[in-house]
């Protein structure tokens, strides 16, 4: 019976515990695929070093103000998991958007999320131009944008228009899921012009949507699925051309900036592998945009705290049988972990253990050593 490997809250490839830190490829199981070139390893130092400040006088309005645009009634699961996730991973204000008629079946299943009704020009169609002015006029740190709403030309006219960074007004950043990626895939040079800062969370079937509006042959990625060297290449060229940060998902998630960073989370859990669990992504990078971090920092970090989740939760049952809905709650538990990390390291450098080397005693004359 071969060896397992050892548990314990955020269950990681054995890659990572060779040497520990954050960096390139590190020697490790000689049956774990190699760590990309050039991509930094997200480890638990650098994602608590990202978590954002929590003021002991802080109110909900100072932790971000976050709208979701999701859902429809085929999809209702997946606007009800972007709110729940985006609360524990600590949003101080959360507003679901949703059409006109279906705001009361809505309205009845989130507790702590208040809800906004978009306009409708017919059945559960949006009507884009009404529902982008009611977006505009609601204060809001951040949006998610996708999860759950229904496919259609309406949809994609909003989507299109939302991407576009407001000229009279400030223009928070929003994450785009789902079907928001799949209209994208439908335009035309999206990404050209004035945009909206953005994080783009596809999984690799949605990416090669993308990548195949924006004039690239899905063959050349190569494998987007298993071949981490070009899941890497392939998010930082996307990353790069589009100017927008890039959340690559699967099995060792591959987070790319438009500067050319890219950084890889070392999760590998086939019990994630289930419908929801990228809406609980979402909701969680929202948040944290909405609490005040940039696009990439907020995207390395939701990465990770999903990650430490799915483990906590894999760690319990299995590798089969997780719902999404199990996911939230551990990810206020892990940013509960990353915050003493954070703590420890910040008391480490208070008292001087482990920061630098302690300057040299400056020389004294014998007259001076004797006063």
């Amino acid at each position: 019976m071969p060896e397992r490997r050892g548990v314990g809250f955020g269950r990681r490839d054995a890659s990572e515990t060779s040497s520990g830190g954050s960096g390139p490829e590190r020697d490790g199981d000689p049956d774990e695929a190699p760590w990309p070139a050039g991509a930094v390893r997200l480890d638990e130092d650098l994602a608590a070093s990202l978590l954002p400040e929590r003021p002991v006088r802080g109110h909900k309005g100072a932790f971000g103000k976050l709208l979701v645009v999701a859902g429809s009634l085929d999809y209702a699961g997946a606007a009800l998991l972007v709110c729940r996730a985006a609360g524990r991973a600590g949003a101080g204000l959360v507003t679901l958007a949703v059409l006109e008629s279906l705001q009361p079946l809505f309205a009845a299943k989130v507790i702590e999320a208040t809800t906004m009704a978009l306009p409708e020009d017919d059945v559960e169609e949006i009507d884009p131009e009404p529902a982008l002015a009611r977006i505009l006029d609601h204060e809001h740190d951040a949006l998610v944008v996708g999860p759950g709403l229904r496919p259609g030309l309406a949809t994609a006219e909003l989507v299109g228009r939302l991407i576009v960074a407001p000229d009279d007004a400030a223009s928070p950043p929003l994450v785009l899921d789902a079907e928001a990626l799949r209209s994208l895939a439908t335009m035309d040079h999206w990404w050209e012009g004035d945009r909206r800062p953005a994080v783009l969370t596809p999984h690799p079937g949605e990416f090669q949507r993308l990548r195949a509006g924006s004039g690239k042959e899905p063959a050349d990625d190569g494998d987007l699925v298993s071949d981490d060297a070009a899941r890497a290449l392939a998010a930082r060229d996307a990353a790069t051309t589009w100017g927008q940060v890039v959340v690559l998902k699967g099995a060792r998630t591959v987070i790319a900036a438009p500067d050319g960073q890219v950084a890889v989370a070392p999760f590998e859990n086939p019990a994630l592998a289930t419908g929801g669990t990228g809406d609980v992504l979402a909701g969680a990078i929202g948040s944290l945009l909405g609490q005040g971090l940039k696009p990439f920092d907020a995207a390395r970090l939701g990465v990770y705290l999903h990650g430490l989740a799915g483990d906590s939760v894999r760690e319990r049952i299995g590798d089969a049988g997780l719902l999404a809905s199990d996911l939230p709650d551990p990810i206020a538990i892990a940013r509960k972990r990353l915050a003493a990390v954070a703590e420890r390291r910040a008391s480490a450098g208070r008292l001087g253990f482990g920061s630098r080397e302690m300057p040299p005693a400056p020389a004294t004359s014998g007259a001076e050593a004797d006063r």
